[in-house]
């Protein structure tokens, strides 16, 4: 596992993988399958995998956290960068700081929570969060008034950002005040837009962040990485194509649940079989799972 500090070098050289997790009948951890995700990816040319969200870490035990970071930094390889994820409750993510403390991972990000929270509350969890874990953090910015630009113009001046995942959902992506006031307050090379390939070309051209985070790259990793190379190079017709190459996939995230069509389609593509949703969540009836599969098999038969 690659444990150097990440640098603006090291965000822009890979899409940002967001894997799902996979797990037995019983819920417990599958190291294996995990693995052949892990593989898949690193075939690909994916080097940064980020566990967060697909991964259902917002319902983990901290009793399994342990046992969850040291699979993750066992099964991947020498190159590959291991991110996971704490929180998003400010208990549980202090408490998975002591975990992290000991463990070789440069960064965790923390995940974000709608309710419950004040910007300047977000501002200090983070700060508190550093202090303990003893590294910088990924911010995770999803939701409109989760914290301020000047908040985290500070957090950064401070040190204690290793990189922002920016994530505001935009009726029209090419129009968004905050991630422009964001970009011209803090830079955009520690900036990487969060919302997988549909809203890339246009962050990335117009905004100028350093990458993107991808879900369907868990499918199609080969393709994923086509696009980033080519958006780098100002081939954004190029980029275009590929782009809508993980529509079919991407609009049945959108309209089902982001993260169950992904768990879903890593497993019916055939790549690795990730097992049953954790609650909260559940799994897709048949009619979608019929509907993914094929998205899933036509992505992964491009890449």
């Amino acid at each position: 596992m690659n444990t150097n500090p990440i640098t603006p070098e090291t965000l822009a050289a890979s899409v940002i993988s967001v894997p799902p997790l996979a797990r037995n009948s019983d819920l417990s951890l599958n190291s294996a399958e995990n693995e052949k995700q892990i593989r898949h990816l690193e075939a690909g040319g994916v080097t940064t995998l980020l566990y967060g969200g697909n991964a259902i870490l917002y319902h983990i035990a901290l009793s399994e956290y342990a046992d969850l970071v040291d699979m993750l930094a066992e099964n991947a390889g020498d190159e590959s960068l291991v991110i996971p994820s704490v929180g998003p409750s400010y208990g549980t993510m202090m408490d998975q700081a002591t975990i992290l403390r000991d463990m070789p991972f440069p960064t965790a990000m923390i995940l974000p929570t709608r309710d419950v929270v004040t910007s300047t509350g977000v501002a200090t969890a983070v700060r508190h969060f550093v202090e303990k874990v003893n590294r910088p953090a990924v911010l995770y910015i999803k939701h409109d008034g989760f914290i301020d630009v000047a908040r985290v113009k500070q957090l950064m001046d401070d040190g204690l950002l290793s990189w922002i995942k920016y994530a505001i959902v935009r009726d029209d992506t090419s129009d968004d005040d905050y991630l422009r006031e964001l970009v011209d307050t803090v830079g955009p090379s520690r900036i990487v837009s969060g919302i997988g390939e549909q809203p890339a070309i246009t962050h990335l051209r117009d905004f100028g962040v350093t990458s993107f985070t991808s879900g369907c790259v868990c499918v199609a990793p080969r393709l994923s990485m086509q696009m980033l190379r080519a958006i780098k190079a100002g081939e954004f017709e190029k980029a275009e194509e590929i782009r809508q190459l993980f529509s079919r996939l991407e609009d049945l995230r959108n309209s089902i649940n982001p993260v169950r069509v992904l768990h879903t389609a890593v497993t019916l593509s055939g790549i690795a079989n990730m097992g049953p949703l954790m609650p909260l969540l559940s799994d897709v009836d048949e009619l979608n799972a019929g509907e993914i599969r094929d998205a899933a098999r036509e992505l992964l038969a491009q890449n």
